[in-house]
């Protein structure tokens, strides 16, 4: 029985950190896989060091966690005393339940009801911003501070109660003795309870989501706005890295407690008859001075975030890896800017710029005013969505003059008939990536090819409806925008019989399950198939077939109606479409561009080889016709409803 007993603790232990394990592996990659280990190399720990973006939001990630962390505790260890000193039974048991609320509540319903209150209460002073740092920070210590209840109590109630009325008796105030008595006693709890809270704050996504302003970035955040292209091995050697420091502070910790423990015993032996003054191991005064120190450098690294009173704010909002950052050699596109401006005009900007994962979740935000941004870059249904609810500004273009770089077949599009609200930005196209080392060349003629059961358990469908329906619309040559419950019938059919082949239903991980060759198939945008290129195993030759009827989109950038320096933002836009910018961003996140200046460009061309070009731009003269017959329109309220009961049909079966 023993041995099974320590073999199946090795399993559990395996288990457990196994997948921790293959990221320590994977951060030391030579190349860009995140599947496939190719040679040993420091790599992507030197990109780490070079990316700003990322190191700034582990610097905002430290800040808030520490501020939370530290605030919680004093706030939650006052509030344990005060309960814990209660003698109404059912006041106390009331309080304790209110008190466990926010840890058996789901964080998605913390984070909403949270960012609803706060933009009500922005609302109410004239706010032109709800959200922002000090939200972000009550947020946490919300969530934080039951935590730290949770430890400090038991502690209090381990105690001898005659502990602070015998440190009274010998002259103690009761501050006094609460400092000297008190304190150190329950000092285990309270330092477990600022533990937890840092990890927490430091480790919460959901609640950040929905709390975070467009000046204060996490690094949860910035990881999963990653998903929109792909997560890098950077982000492994980051968490190596945190990883690492964590474990050599909790052997420090550990070996601190068991010389605490020992001494404390040596000193109850030796001192009985002198349990009052001889409990201290550690004067409380330590306590309260690191806990002083960290709240000063809390104080400094949050003034340091602020930006001068000279310097304007210009506010950004894209999709995640939608931007040259600077990382594997590339333009920092917001640093280089900031560079010109202050150049070109004599006075600092400061470009806080954040991401979103969806056009919905754009949306939201803006709609429900908790955040104030000057630019965004929304695709084309939502841009008509937008400019039909008056969210969006007509553009100034004395203040745009690269705007005539932009090609014509770009111009007079469905959601700007007029030209007044957008600057296209990138444009994409819809296809087949497959590998060619598994799937026969001649079946990739079309569609069809997604339902062929040659390959069944090999195909990835796409994970949200809008594009999963349109692929099985162009399959049956429907119109992807008509609102006839029948036609959406007619594809709901064609993806129910495409199901039992379907390995899986994917977004980003596509990425992975590509270029490792655990998938043959995948329908996907082309921009991501040239970034899966640069990671794919030796034994995995990707290709991309553009079938003739398929979905062709475009994302521009805008200037919301919640915008507050329209002039820069305008400013902005232009430099943008200058050449540098341009054709960086182009390069950087492999989309084809519209600015005549980057697809003319010799060195662009060159550096994307000719396989990208020939897929990215299959006839700028004639993109307009392509757009038109294929591209996605916002639909009713009706329709979408009616798409999204079919689709949760689909996954159910």
């Amino acid at each position: 029985m023993k041995v099974w007993s320590k073999i199946f603790t090795v399993l559990i232990m395996l288990f457990l950190f196994a997948p921790i394990l293959i990221l320590l592996v994977f951060s030391f990659n030579g190349s860009n896989s995140l599947s496939v280990f190719s040679e040993p190399s420091l790599f992507w720990y030197r990109e780490l060091f070079k990316d700003s973006e990322t190191l700034g939001s582990l610097r905002n990630t430290l800040i808030l966690a520490l501020s939370a962390s530290v605030i919680s505790t004093v706030l939650g260890t006052a509030a344990a005393v005060g309960i814990n000193s209660l003698r109404n039974k059912f006041l106390k048991t009331a309080i304790d339940t209110t008190t466990n609320i926010p840890m058996v509540n789901p964080d998605i319903i913390t984070g909403i009801s949270l960012m609803l209150m706060f933009v009500f209460v922005g609302r109410l002073f004239g706010a032109s911003s709800s959200l922002n740092f000090g939200t972000m920070l009550i947020a946490h210590i919300t969530f934080c501070l039951p935590y730290v209840i949770l430890q400090v109590i038991p502690k209090l109630k381990q105690m001898d109660k005659a502990l602070p009325e015998a440190a009274m008796d010998l002259g103690c105030t009761p501050v006094g003795a609460f400092f000297k008595v008190v304190l150190p006693d329950i000092m285990p709890g309270v330092i477990t309870g600022l533990l937890m809270a840092f990890t927490l704050s430091l480790d919460d996504f959901v609640i950040s989501y929905f709390t975070v302003g467009n000046d204060f970035q996490t690094l949860p955040i910035r990881i999963y706005n990653m998903t929109k292209k792909t997560v890098t091995p950077k982000m492994y050697a980051l968490a190596t890295i945190i990883f690492f420091a964590i474990l050599i502070l909790l052997i420090f910790t550990n070996l601190s407690d068991e010389e605490s423990d020992s001494t404390a015993n040596a000193r109850r032996a030796q001192r009985k008859s002198r349990r009052v003054e001889n409990r201290r191991v550690i004067s409380p005064k330590v306590y309260l001075s690191a806990a002083a120190a960290v709240l000063v450098v809390v104080i400094v690294l949050i003034a340091a975030l602020g930006t001068g009173r000279d310097t304007l704010t210009l506010n950004v909002y894209n999709w995640g890896e939608y931007i040259s950052d600077g990382s594997e050699d590339s333009l920092d596109t917001i640093s280089a800017f900031e560079d010109w401006y202050l150049e070109e005009y004599g006075q600092k900007v400061k470009v806080n710029y954040t991401t979103f994962s969806s056009n919905e979740d754009m949306y939201s935000k803006i709609k429900s005013g908790a955040v104030s941004f000057d630019v965004i870059v929304p695709s084309d249904y939502m841009i008509a969505r937008m400019k039909d609810e008056g969210l969006l500004l007509p553009l100034d273009f004395d203040n745009i003059p690269n705007y005539e770089y932009i090609d014509e077949s770009f111009k007079d599009l469905y959601y700007d008939e007029s030209n007044e609200y957008t600057v296209p930005y990138t444009y994409g196209v819809i296809g087949i990536i497959y590998n060619a080392n598994k799937v026969d060349e001649a079946d990739v003629t079309g569609w069809d090819v997604l339902w062929n059961e040659k390959y069944s358990g090999q195909i990835l469908q796409f994970n949200n409806p809008r594009d999963a329906f349109g692929v099985a619309q162009y399959k049956l040559g429907l119109d992807v925008n008509d609102t006839d419950p029948v036609l959406w019938d007619r594809a709901f059919d064609e993806l129910l019989a495409q199901r039992p082949l379907v390995k899986s239903y994917v977004m980003d991980e596509v990425y992975n399950m590509m270029e490792s060759g655990e998938a043959d198939i995948a329908v996907y945008y082309a921009g991501d198939y040239f970034t899966m290129l640069d990671a794919e195993a030796e034994d995995v030759d990707l290709r991309f077939y553009t079938p003739e009827f398929t979905n062709y989109f475009i994302d521009a950038m805008c200037i919301p109606s919640c915008c507050e320096n329209k002039e820069l933002a305008e400013i902005f836009i232009n430099w943008m479409l200058s050449e540098e910018p341009a054709v960086a961003n182009a390069e950087y996140i492999c989309y084809a561009c519209p600015n005549s200046i980057v697809y003319n460009s010799e060195e662009y061309i060159e550096d994307m080889g000719e396989e990208a070009i020939e897929v990215l731009y299959p006839g700028v003269e004639n993109f307009s016709e392509l757009y038109n017959r294929t591209a996605y329109k916002n639909l009713d309220q009706d329709a979408l409803a009616y798409m999204n009961t079919l689709w949760e049909n689909l996954k159910v079966n």
